[in-house]
């Protein structure tokens, strides 16, 4: 999908070109011969200069980061592949949080706004962003997606990225925390194989914990790897289908946001 959205080839500065000689107006041999230039024994370095490639990703992303703030908002940034239990948690959390918190969504998929309409179910704002082929969302979606929320009557912003733990590890939205969903039946190294979702995340939350004994899923083995990626992050084992951990979770969340 990043060959798609263009986000695996920004990383490219290499430009091929080629040029018919014809085209120049004059004809030139390349084998003919130069005297001897004084000018040839100076040493030329090439100092190649990028500009960062997220730069203007950057830009909107702290203009969002200001716009939330002068709107007393907290703003979490859910990320994780697909099928970690995103949309379930979500859909969990907003229920316990009322009404000590008042939440809002932006939800992004490729396609159809089935995730969407569950969480409405809650009762709570949401606003669906489609991608396409996007394989993650941008700040500039953001920026968009919250014209459409009143964000006066908002505490908690949640944002449900695009399913997919490459793409979205380098889109700064604007967000306070960006978390990093892992459910039990996913396997232990993860955190390994995509470490810089991981590394730059501030909360790893490991869901359906009630599926553990089903799946051999080894606790001590996924933590050991969170913390060797990311030793400072935050670690929540939940199952939103039981309620195990939910209340830790909920906390964190209110505590973050100022309640």
């Amino acid at each position: 999908m990043c060959d798609d959205c263009g986000c695996g080839q920004a990383h490219d500065h290499h430009h091929d070109h080629e040029h018919d000689h014809h085209d120049h107006g004059h004809s030139h041999k390349h084998n003919h011969e130069h005297a001897h230039d004084p000018h040839d024994d100076i040493q030329v370095q090439e100092v190649e200069v990028n500009t960062p490639i997220f730069a203007a990703n950057d830009r909107i992303a702290e203009r969002n980061r200001g716009f939330f703030a002068a709107h007393d908002l907290f703003v979490a940034n859910i990320v994780s592949s697909p099928g970690s239990g995103k949309t379930t948690l979500l859909a969990r959390t907003i229920e316990l949080l009322a009404p000590d918190l008042r939440t809002g969504v932006i939800v992004g998929d490729l396609e159809t706004d089935l995730d969407a309409s569950r969480i409405r179910t809650t009762g709570a704002p949401v606003y669906q962003i489609t991608t396409g082929q996007l394989c993650h969302l941008d700040a500039k979606m953001v920026a968009h997606a919250v014209k459409n929320l009143d964000m006066k009557a908002l505490d908690l912003l949640m944002i449900e990225n695009v399913g997919n733990l490459v793409c979205p590890a380098g889109f700064d939205l604007g967000e306070n925390v960006r978390i990093v969903l892992l459910s039990v039946t996913e396997g232990e190294d993860k955190p390994l194989k995509y470490p810089p979702m991981f590394r730059f995340a501030d909360a790893v939350v490991i869901t359906k914990t009630d599926l553990s004994a089903y799946v051999d899923f080894n606790r001590e083995k996924t933590i050991e790897n969170i913390l060797t990626v990311n030793p400072l992050a935050s670690i929540f084992e939940l199952s939103a289908k039981s309620g195990e951990g939910m209340k830790e979770w909920c906390d964190y969340l209110k505590n973050y946001a100022g309640q």
